[in-house]
């Protein structure tokens, strides 16, 4: 018997691994995640894969500010994906955004955008009930 079986110790796809990740991270970071997931078009382009996640091949994380400061200058990307972008990384890390910016997504990029804020607002737990 050899020791090529595949261990389930850690999840080999990129997305689980990423789902993994997101897990020990801030709600607005793993709402951001799964909108990426979610979206299913960006996230397997290997550009964007390589700007947005360092992966050491033990470990994975998102650099969000990396991203961010790059995206719009080295991705190629047409206003829906950049609509789509600024959102999740607003999701990811609270940032203003202008609300136009949904004008550009279509209607499954809003559907998903509006789950991940439906997300982050649902396991907020510094909102406060008024008294």
């Amino acid at each position: 018997m050899t020791n090529d079986t595949c261990t389930t110790e850690q999840p080999q796809l990129l997305t689980d691994r990423l789902l993994v990740w997101a897990g020990g991270r801030t709600p607005g970071e793993r709402a951001a995640v799964i909108a990426l997931i979610d979206e299913d078009d960006l996230l397997t382009r290997r550009d964007v894969q390589q700007l947005l996640i360092t992966d050491t091949g033990t470990t994975l994380h998102c650099d969000w500010p990396r991203f961010e400061s790059r995206y719009r200058t080295t991705l190629t990307l047409d206003d829906g994906e950049d609509a789509f972008l600024t959102l999740v990384i607003a999701t990811a890390f609270p940032r203003l955004v202008a609300l136009w910016k949904v004008e550009a997504l279509g209607r499954r990029r809003l559907a998903i955008i509006l789950r991940a804020v439906e997300h982050v607002a649902a396991t907020d737990a510094t909102v406060q009930e008024p008294t």
